[in-house]
């Protein structure tokens, strides 16, 4: 019998994050996320260059709020961003790192923008990975802190985000002015998606150097409707939507980690089980979801659940 297959017109941007000393930066290595011309591992229907990449995740501020269970794995490399960041990229291998600049919110530490491009160089000293940098989500704040991280950063192509619907302007004109690539953000709708990568476009922004962050929920958490926006939108890609021809980013961790099932402890449920089994595996398999939907990057936090991911990377990416 005939497999009947499906001839898609379109294609996925691949965008590259990192420079090396060849490309004007100081990485030793790049990383390429999408080209693919088909649907998530359906190999007969087209090509998937580019298997999906995991980055690790840290923050600029010990993060008091995470449960024993997610922290013990850092130990006191939680308190030093710079040392957490080796820790991520030399014992755990992580090809990516992102870092959060939580503590540069109003409410939770008020950092500068000055502390915040310090700690950027620093850490680009100490480890040699391409970099992910995010802000605190308070918009007047990033506009100020991230432009900074920006222009210290110049020339390593980093991926810094968000830029919403609202709040693209500042951070559009700084990574085109400095190099890096950008990501956009949309909540959880296909509409808004597009209009701010055609936002950011209009600036003169490269198209191809453009993540959708599709603002995912965590298993049990909205995953389903998560899901079906990012098919809708890889499909549409496919059929030839420019707009929407961009990669997807995921933030795992921070989803998943603010689930109850993930971060209670087994004396609150004991019926659920060892929280330090139970945790990782709720990050795990919240991944395993999006790199069903089209994931290409993945923003993780426990070693247990990017080392599990990472083998399912592995598998899905043997055909």
């Amino acid at each position: 019998m005939e497999i009947i297959k499906e001839n898609w017109t379109g294609k996925i941007n691949e965008v590259t994050i990192g420079a090396t000393a060849k490309e004007g930066g100081t990485r030793a290595s790049h990383v390429t996320i999408g080209g693919q011309t088909t649907l998530p591992f359906l190999y007969k229907e087209g090509n998937i260059p580019n298997a999906p990449v995991i980055a690790m995740e840290i923050l600029d501020i010990e993060p008091i709020d995470w449960p024993d269970s997610l922290k013990r794995p850092f130990g006191d490399s939680l308190k030093d961003p710079v040392k957490w960041a080796v820790k991520c990229a030399v014992e755990h291998k992580a090809p990516l790192l992102c870092v959060r600049l939580a503590g540069t919110h109003p409410d939770f530490g008020n950092k500068s923008a000055a502390d915040a491009a310090r700690l950027i160089k620093d850490i680009l000293q100490a480890v040699k990975v391409p970099l992910i940098i995010i802000g605190s989500g308070d918009d007047e704040k990033d506009n100020a802190v991230l432009a900074k991280v920006s222009e210290v950063s110049k020339g390593e192509k980093c991926l810094i985000g968000d830029a919403t619907e609202k709040n693209y302007k500042t951070l559009t004109a700084s990574c085109l002015a400095d190099g890096h690539d950008i990501i956009a953000e949309s909540p959880i709708d296909i509409n808004i998606a597009k209009q701010v990568n055609i936002l950011i476009s209009e600036m003169g922004f490269p198209l191809d150097r453009i993540a959708i962050n599709p603002t995912i929920g965590a298993l049990g958490y909205g995953i389903e409707y998560a899901y079906s926006i990012m098919e809708r939108a890889r499909t549409a890609a496919l059929i030839g939507d420019k707009m929407l021809s961009m990669p997807f980013v995921c933030f795992i961790g921070y989803e998943a980690w603010r689930a109850k099932e993930a971060k209670s402890t087994y004396l609150e449920h004991p019926e659920w089980g060892d929280e330090f089994s139970r945790g990782p595996l709720w990050e795990a398999q919240t991944a395993v979801c999006v790199l069903q939907a089209g994931a290409d990057i993945l923003i993780m936090r426990h070693p247990k659940a990017v080392e599990e991911t990472r083998k399912y990377i592995d598998t899905l990416m043997k055909h």
